[in-house]
């Protein structure tokens, strides 16, 4: 088996192992830094993202399972594969979203590395949040709103927090035991911040930037009507992931600059479902590159309508896959099939055969 043959695995405890050894702190910077710089960087000649595509549907529970391609030319093809079923902690005590990552060599196909993509895709949602918000937010932001205290969550008021100066985070979550049980599940995380439950209508009313990312069912949108908030409030809507599905209303986009991560996948499952071309800005890659249009934004209601972009699983995979070689850490498999005569599929057989004789 030649060197280049094997499959790094880069499982659930190796993800936790290097987030221990690295640090969360370090690794949400470093994620958030390469994210930046990779969509000041992007450049569609050189990276080709299609619309992800799948499967959705309500029986036997409403769920999707869909892939996100992404194929940087002449380097790799990444793929994750999604699976969304809000229905999942109650009934089944496992994460709302399950997903795993897979990392192609263009030259000959070789899947070189495997990831899980459960916890890379909380982290990378929470680091998008923070990017979107260093664009269109106020600089001087201390109120941080939440609403929908699941498990993205944790990674948005992280990701945050880093680049703003949070003194305190509102929350709010239909269910009680959500909202009650997440001071404990920030406890990993070294905050200096003021957390307190409250109603949508004060979380509206008084923070800098609100995310939202509720497993609200699709057509029983928005999570409210009548809003009163600050003129600069930035608001990260990550919880549209579903045609029909949708949080915020659409006075409010209306009234707001709204910027998609992936325009053409926000206007099949985002907030942009609710929207006519003109009235949608442009994408956070264009905002990005132009510091103007991005001191504008701040001083005016701006939403970010985060479907989720391929672009971002390239970016935390390849962070996760130099971490685990810095450190010593995934399995190597040797998951694809090879023999020495490369156009006799049989050959292997009888190679392992006669291994297994010896």
């Amino acid at each position: 088996m030649k060197k280049n043959q094997a499959t790094i695995i880069i499982d659930s405890d190796a993800v936790n192992e290097i987030i221990i050894k690295k640090g969360l702190d370090k690794v949400m910077d470093d994620l958030t830094s390469s994210l930046e710089e990779s969509l000041l960087e992007y450049n569609s000649e050189n990276i080709q993202i299609p619309t992800r595509s799948g499967f959705n549907y309500k029986k036997p529970f409403l769920g999707l399972v869909e892939w996100m391609p992404l194929m940087k030319k002449g380097e790799e093809v990444v793929i994750k594969v999604v699976g969304y079923h809000p229905e999942n902690p109650e009934l089944y005590k496992v994460p709302t979203i399950l997903s795993t990552i897979s990392c192609y060599d263009t030259h000959t196909g070789h899947l070189n590395h495997l990831l899980d993509g459960v916890l890379l895709t909380a982290l990378r949602t929470g680091a998008s949040s923070a990017v979107a918000s260093k664009l269109m937010a106020n600089p001087d932001s201390e109120t941080l709103g939440i609403i929908g205290c699941g498990a993205q969550s944790i990674t948005q008021i992280h990701a945050i927090s880093r680049l703003f100066n949070i003194q305190e985070v509102l929350y709010f979550d239909s269910d009680q035991a959500s909202m009650d049980s997440l001071a404990e599940r920030l406890n990993p995380i070294t905050l200096d911040i003021s957390l307190r439950q409250a109603k949508i209508e004060e979380i509206l009313e008084m923070s800098d930037i609100i995310s939202t990312a509720t497993s609200i069912e699709p057509h029983k949108g928005p999570l409210f009507e009548k809003y009163n908030c600050k003129a600069h409030l930035h608001i990260n809507a990550v919880g549209a992931d579903f045609p029909g599905k949708f949080e915020l209303p659409k006075f409010l986009l209306k009234n707001s600059k709204v910027c998609p991560d992936f325009l053409d996948q926000a206007v099949i499952e985002g907030e942009c479902q609710q929207l006519s071309p003109e009235e949608i800005g442009p994408s956070w890659v264009e905002l990005i590159k132009n510091e103007e249009m991005q001191r504008e934004y701040q001083n005016n209601l701006t939403v970010f309508d985060s479907t989720g972009w391929a672009l971002e699983d390239q970016v935390v995979a390849t962070l996760f896959a130099r971490y685990a070689e810095e450190l010593g850490l995934g399995t190597k498999m040797n998951i694809e099939s090879y023999s020495s005569d490369e156009k006799n599929p049989y050959g292997a057989i009888y190679q392992f055969s006669r291994v297994s004789e010896s």
